[in-house]
C-alpha cells in the first residue's frame, strides 16, 4: 500500500537522523504479505455475479476491510429469475460497493475492470482477492493471485479437475498466503458441534455417513450442447468469460447460472454441493483419499452435459488413524430411507447428512447445521463435549483475521484442496458414466483408465496455463 511504504520511508529517514531506537511497524517484521491488525484490507472481488454480489455483501459491514476494486466480464446480469433474486454485474456492484462506502467517504469510488489481470497489475494496493467466478477459471484467478503476493478466498470447488486443485495447493504453500475456500458452512457452528460429538463417540462407531441435496439440472429441455447462437448481452466479454476454454460461439443457454449443466464450465451438483456436505464427515475423521468411488449419473446426460441426478459411494479404506468409512451421495430426489432411530413425525430435509452409529443416529441440514441426535434416550443422556474445535466470528471474518496475522483459515486450501479431491473424483467418476474409480493418489491417475486422463488434467487455450 502506498502509505505503507511511505511510513516506512520517513521512519527510515528518522532512524538516520536520530541516535535513538526507533520502533519497528509490525508490518515491517510480518514480511512482504502481512497486514498490521491496525490496518485495513483492500480486497479485490474477481467476479460479481450472484456469489460475488453475495460475497460483497459479506464483505462491506466489516470496519477493517474495504473492497477497492472489481473484475468480471459482464456488466450486467438479471438474476431475478435464479435463487440470488438480484441485479448482478459490474455495473450493479459497483454500485452497490459505492453506495455504502459514500456514507463516509463521499468521494469513493471502486475501481472498475473487465480482465482480473489488469486489476493485478494496476492495483497494487490490493492485499487480497476474493475469486466468485464459473469453476473452469478457479484455478487461473487464484494461481495468479497468489503468485502476485494475494491472500486469495475462492469459491467451490477450489477447482475445476484433480491437477488444478492440487497445483492451488502448492502455490499455497509456496507462497505462505492466506487462503479460505468459499464452503462457508465450514465456519458455522453448528459443523463443529457435529464434528465435536462424531469424534467424542455420542453415537458410537459410525462406518457409514450419507449425504443428499435436491439440486437438478437447471436446463432440463437439453441433451447436449445448445445447438445455433445467441446475441451476446451488451458489456458482456465472452471470450474473456470462456478463459481457459475453446473457442465456441455464444448462446444465452450457457449464462449466468446455467453454465453448471455443462462439463466445460461446471462440475454438476456433485461439484456443487459435495464440498458443503460431505465436509463434515471428511473433517470429523480426517478423511484422505478414497479407496474407490463410484457415483452413477441419474437420467440423460453425456460427455458435454451433466446428469439431472446421482447416486454412489465413497469408501475410504482403514489405514494408519485413518478409520473405514462410507459416504453415500445423492443428488436429485433421491435421500436415505426413514431410520429407525426416527420419530414417526420426523421428515428429513431436502438436503443434508445422516451419520449412522452403534448407539444411535446423528443428523444435520447441509452446508454446517447443527446436530440431531435420535434416538431420544440417547439424546436425553449426552454430555455435550468440550469445544476442542476453534470457534470464528464467520467465514469471511475467518480468512480476514488470518490475513492480519491469526491462526490460518480453517477451509485454507490445505484442507480444502483435501476435501474438493475428493468431491472432484466424484465428478470423475459421473462425467465416465458411473466408472469406479481407483485411485492412485501419488501419481494422480485412475488406476486402469486411461481414458479419465483427458478430465484428471483438461487441456486449456494458450496463454492460460496455470
Amino acid at each position: 500500500m502506498t502509505h505503507r511504504r511511505n511510513f516506512i520511508k520517513t521512519a527510515s529517514a528518522a532512524t538516520a537522523a536520530v541516535s535513538f531506537p526507533t520502533i519497528i511497524p509490525r508490518h515491517v517484521l510480518g514480511g512482504p504479505n502481512f497486514v498490521a491488525p491496525s490496518e485495513k484490507v483492500n480486497v479485490g472481488i474477481v467476479g460479481v455475479g450472484g456469489q460475488g454480489r453475495h460475497n460483497t455483501l459479506q464483505m462491506l459491514p466489516m470496519d477493517d476491510v474495504q473492497v477497492t476494486a472489481i473484475a468480471d466480464p459482464a456488466e450486467y446480469w438479471d438474476l431475478n429469475s435464479f435463487y440470488y433474486k438480484a441485479l448482478a454485474g459490474r455495473g450493479p456492484v459497483k454500485d452497490i460497493i459505492e453506495e455504502h462506502y459514500q456514507e463516509k467517504t463521499p468521494n469513493f469510488k471502486v475501481a472498475e475492470y473487465i480482465d482480473f489481470r489488469e486489476m493485478l497489475e494496476k492495483e497494487t494496493a490490493l492485499d487480497a482477492v476474493l475469486c466468485a467466478t464459473p469453476d473452469h477459471t478457479h484455478a487461473f484467478v487464484a494461481a495468479n493471485s497468489m503468485r502476485a503476493g494475494k491472500h486469495v478466498y475462492v469459491e467451490k470447488p477450489l477447482a475445476h479437475n484433480l491437477w488444478e486443485n492440487r497445483k492451488l495447493a502448492e502455490i499455497a504453500k509456496e507462497t505462505g498466503v492466506a487462503t479460505q475456500m468459499g464452503n462457508m458452512g465450514h465456519s458455522s457452528e453448528g459443523i463443529r458441534q457435529v464434528v465435536e460429538l462424531l469424534r467424542a463417540g455420542a453415537i458410537g462407531e459410525v462406518k457409514e455417513s450419507h449425504s443428499w441435496c435436491h439440486a437438478t439440472r437447471w436446463t432440463n429441455g437439453l441433451t447436449g450442447l445448445p445447438l445455433g447462437t445467441s446475441i451476446k448481452p451488451v458489456g458482456f466479454d465472452w471470450d474473456l468469460w470462456l478463459g481457459p476454454r475453446e473457442e465456441m460461439p455464444y448462446h444465452k443457454e450457457y449464462t449466468p447460472v446455467t453454465w453448471r449443466d455443462f462439463w466445460r464450465f461446471g462440475c454438476g451438483a456433485i461439484g456443487d454441493f459435495a464440498c458443503h456436505d460431505i465436509d463434515a464427515t471428511v473433517w470429523a475423521y480426517d478423511l484422505k483419499e478414497p479407496e474407490t468411488v463410484q457415483i452413477y449419473p441419474i437420467g440423460q446426460s453425456d460427455k458435454e452435459i451433466a446428469p439431472f441426478g446421482e447416486i454412489g459411494y465413497f469408501d475410504f479404506k482403514a489405514k494408519g488413524k485413518q478409520k473405514a468409512m462410507k459416504i453415500t451421495w445423492y443428488a436429485g430426489s433421491g435421500r436415505p430411507a426413514q431410520h429407525e432411530t426416527f420419530p414417526e413425525s420426523f421428515q428429513l430435509s431436502k438436503r443434508g447428512l445422516l451419520f449412522e452409529g452403534t448407539k444411535g443416529t446423528i443428523q444435520c441440514d447441509g452446508a454446517g447445521g447443527g446436530p440431531r441426535i435420535f434416538p431420544q434416550e440417547l439424546r436425553a443422556s449426552i454430555k455435550r463435549p468440550a469445544k476442542t474445535i476453534r470457534r470464528t466470528g464467520g467465514h469471511h471474518r475467518d480468512w480476514i483475521d488470518a490475513i492480519k496475522g491469526g491462526p490460518a483459515a480453517s477451509s485454507n486450501f490445505d484442507y480444502a484442496s483435501r476435501l474438493t479431491e475428493i468431491a472432484l473424483l466424484g465428478v470423475l467418476s459421473v462425467r465416465m458414466g458411473g466408472a469406479m474409480i481407483r485411485w492412485d493418489a501419488e501419481n494422480m491417475k485412475a488406476i486402469g483408465l486411461p481414458e479419465a486422463d483427458q478430465y484428471i488434467n483438461e487441456p486449456v487455450r494458450p496463454g492460460w496455463e496455470i
